[in-house]
């Protein structure tokens, strides 16, 4: 686990292995979620980095199929393993 601790103008440094994985540099946005265990920092991801992150299809997307896919991904990912 990492730390940071806050300057009194209310300042952190992220450490140099978090920003390395999370690509992250000078200027980058966030945002920040409460959770019951904690704080969720998102990094907002530039869309250059999103570039042909997701194969492409044959086909066009609805709408009701992109909105599945979200909830199918978010329930997988936010389960928690027994």
């Amino acid at each position: 686990m990492m730390e940071a601790t806050l300057s009194s103008k209310g300042q952190a440094t992220i450490p140099k292995a978090v920003r390395e994985r999370l690509q992250i540099g000078a200027g980058d946005r966030f945002k920040f979620f409460f959770h019951p265990d904690g704080v969720i920092l998102l990094p907002r991801i530039p869309t250059k980095r999103l570039k042909d992150s997701v194969p492409k299809l044959n086909r066009p997307i609805s709408g009701r199929e992109i909105d599945e896919a979200i909830g199918v991904g978010a329930t997988q990912r936010f389960r928690r393993k027994k």
